[in-house]
């Protein structure tokens, strides 16, 4: 744990008090957990209030245009907010043990230090020297198709989506959608609607499935379902950069 000393509510505080043992679990079953709350309405509102600052991004991606689906997300530059940047470098030492046993079980190397900066610079010397956080914004209609985020050769197995608005409230549909393809199988689907201020952690590319022989590869996709009304904004914590 951080020695730092945190105020009472603090977003850091609010990713240590999380249920780890729990959340570890739910991610060694499926794939994802749920968190509890992580940010306060009023912290959610500020965050999501960010999108039309233009020069907080470096990039803005039409996903229809890239027959991603349909909707919009920014990428942050490196400056990034202060909660937002908080939240990525508490997450990171939380997930870092998950990363490296599922590594161990699939036989695979895992590169990942102890610290997210030095993780930072090592992709950055191998040619990954974007940022991959992101603002997403969803309206009616909108929708994101089932995908990994892989920016290049190096990955970190774990990521966070937040979600900064009421599901029923400020919008309808939208749900969070994960595949898992299953050897000699039909792939299984499965759906999370995420509270205001709650996150969800959940495979990158693949992860430990328990075989016969041992373990083996689970390949996973991501999406989010067709928004029916309303807005749906989430933030995106990726723990590598991108080309």
């Amino acid at each position: 744990m951080n020695d730092t000393t945190y105020p009472a509510g603090y977003p850091v505080a609010r990713v240590e008090a999380q249920d780890w043992a729990a959340l570890t679990d739910e991610l060694d079953e499926h794939g994802n957990a749920l968190t509890g709350q992580l940010l306060t309405p009023g912290e959610c509102h500020e965050i999501a209030a960010l999108y039309d600052e233009d020069d907080r991004f470096r990039a803005t991606i039409d996903m229809a245009r890239h027959r991603f689906g349909s909707g919009q997300y920014r990428y942050f530059t490196h400056e990034l907010p202060d909660r937002v940047r908080e939240l990525r470098e508490a997450f990171y030492p939380r997930l870092l043990p998950v990363a490296r046993d599922w590594a161990e079980r699939l036989g695979q190397p895992a590169p990942w230090p102890d610290t997210l900066g030095e993780w930072v610079e090592q992709c950055h010397a191998a040619g990954q020297s974007k940022s991959a956080q992101i603002l997403l914004r969803y309206g009616p209609g909108d929708w994101n198709a089932l995908h990994r985020d892989v920016f290049g050769e190096l990955l970190f197995p774990l990521q966070v989506v937040i979600g900064l608005d009421t599901p029923g409230a400020d919008f309808t549909g939208g749900e969070f959608i994960m595949t898992e393809q299953r050897p000699r199988a039909q792939s299984r689907g499965s759906s999370t609607t995420l509270p205001q201020g709650h996150g969800l952690i959940f495979t990158t590319r693949d992860r430990p499935v328990a075989s016969r022989r041992g373990w083996s590869i689970g390949p996973m996709r991501h999406g989010v379902s067709t928004v029916r009304s309303g807005r749906r904004r989430t933030l995106g914590l990726v723990f590598h950069d991108a080309k």
